[in-house]
């Protein structure tokens, strides 16, 4: 069909650094055309120390709604007028849409999160889970998770300045889900190994192998993985991290970001235009592993 950007063209967009790697902008504007609607989706590489500005300049042109990914999603907080109730609990946001003159906060990326983990066909309800990490992610797939009924989540993260805050954070969500919450040092390999012998999945919340660093693995030793379990990264570029590298040489399941990007991506153009996404022809067209579009539009 004809698509032309209009003047009643509705602006949707991506904000983080960096985000040239993001298929983000072909997934949602090729919905918007399939769909017939009038919006147009860019990424715009903004930093921490950009986002007031960026904010401010983006809600003045009357921007529909945007995405937030690292490291704005819990940067962009202080500047919105309200939080949907799964964004309160997380304390993260990676959705913002428009309620009149209101900008709202919420977060898709642990409904993108858990609907990857059962489209893959893994089942993890009413088991335990092994994340690593505590940032603006990680924060969101724990809720949901805890939300959707996962039994007992082992949080593990580096023990710096943030630690105790974050674990205020997990036992907050604990109270309020009835989900076992423990944060642990990641540096305590003793109970990361522990935790991973327990646990259906292991999932890295973090940045850690994320391009250009590809030969970085979160994990101190691949011997702590199981052949029983599934690994999941949430990052996509590359889509083979070196922990699913190891994770494969275990005999594991895995994972990778690309159908959490997918689902949280449906969420939020729900969000924005009240329509469903047409789910399998963006996952036929950006997501299927043989597809040659895919290919040539590697993240």
């Amino acid at each position: 069909m004809n698509y032309e950007i209009t003047g009643h063209t509705g602006l949707t967009a991506l904000l983080g650094s960096p985000v040239s790697h993001s298929i983000s902008p072909q997934m949602h504007n090729r919905a918007f055309r399939e769909l017939g609607l009038d919006y147009v989706y860019l990424a715009f590489d903004v930093t921490p120390h950009q986002l007031k500005e960026a904010f401010l300049g983006l809600k003045s042109i009357g921007i529909r709604g945007f995405n937030l990914t690292m490291p704005l999603k819990t940067a962009i907080l202080p500047y919105l007028d309200g939080l949907t109730p799964a964004a309160r609990l997380a304390g993260a946001v990676n959705t913002v849409y428009r309620e009149g003159d209101s900008f709202i906060g919420h977060t898709t990326d642990g409904i993108g999160y858990m609907q990857s983990v059962s489209d893959a066909g893994y089942e993890i309800l009413g088991q335990k889970m092994t994340l690593l990490g505590a940032g603006g992610a990680a924060t969101a797939i724990c809720v949901q998770a805890a939300l959707d009924g996962v039994a007992a989540i082992d949080v593990f993260k580096r023990k710096n300045s943030t630690f105790s805050s974050a674990s205020a954070f997990f036992q907050k969500v604990a109270e309020e889900t009835g989900c076992t919450i423990r944060l642990f040092d990641l540096a305590d390999t003793r109970r990361l190994a522990e935790s991973i012998g327990e646990s259906a999945i292991l999932t890295n919340a973090t940045s850690v192998g994320m391009a250009p660093d590809l030969e970085q693995s979160v994990l101190p030793d691949a011997s702590l993985l199981h052949p029983d379990l599934i690994v999941s990264d949430i990052i996509y570029n590359p889509r083979q991290t070196r922990l699913l590298s190891q994770a494969a040489e275990m005999g594991c399941r895995t994972l990778n970001g690309l159908y959490m990007l997918l689902f949280q991506g449906a969420a939020a153009f729900r969000c924005w235009t009240g329509q469903k996404m047409p789910v399998e022809l963006i996952r036929e067209c950006y997501f299927t592993e043989t597809d040659k579009k895919r290919k040539d539009h590697t993240p």
